[in-house]
């Protein structure tokens, strides 16, 4: 843990006002679910509520199986960062944060099929580094909200050409793991 040197106080009504700074650096906006630990020491620690994670297992085990009946490499979002990754890409993707496009695209409910000709290509991660890109890309959905992606990646020179059919199975999966998480 990290010191940040701010001291708060909590005001009558028990709350206490996480300073702007750490809520820029953290995407913290208003309505952000936290989830609150605490620990034997007497710590109190915020985290970001993820309703994906409660999934990641079934989610790691859905790109899996999805990356190898198709042979790309397959991650899977939730609002803020990689939660699954399969077709071997894991050390580059896994719990890295999402880029400002994607997270975007996530709120929009819209899902795209990109081609080396339109340039709608959405890097993955707030660090652009990778060699990979999302060419399709599927909200998942749970009781109306936009809760992550699916995405299947392609490298960036782009040989292999995703349509229709790639599009249908990240649509699928999307429902599917939406579904999951209504139940």
């Amino acid at each position: 843990m990290k010191a940040t040197g701010i001291v708060r106080r909590i005001d009558d009504l028990g709350r206490v006002v996480i300073p702007k700074e750490i809520r820029r650096t953290l995407r913290l906006r208003e309505g952000t679910p936290l989830e609150i630990f605490t620990d034997r020491e007497g710590e109190i620690i915020l985290k970001k509520y993820s309703p994906m994670a409660e999934l990641s297992t079934f989610a790691r085990q859905y790109a899996e199986s999805l990356a190898q009946s198709t042979g790309l490499a397959v991650c899977v979002t939730d609002r803020d960062q990689v939660i699954a990754v399969a077709g071997g890409l894991k050390k580059e993707l896994l719990q890295k944060s999402i880029s400002k496009g994607l997270e975007q695209m996530i709120l929009n409910r819209s899902s795209v099929t990109a081609n080396q000709d339109d340039g709608k290509f959405i890097p993955v991660t707030a660090e652009d580094a990778e060699e990979y890109f999302g060419q399709v890309t599927a909200v998942i959905l749970c009781e109306g909200d936009a809760i992550g992606a699916v995405i299947l990646l392609n490298n960036k020179d782009g040989k292999y050409k995703m349509g229709p059919a790639e599009q249908k199975l990240a649509s699928t999966a999307a429902g599917f793991l939406g579904r999951q998480m209504e139940s």
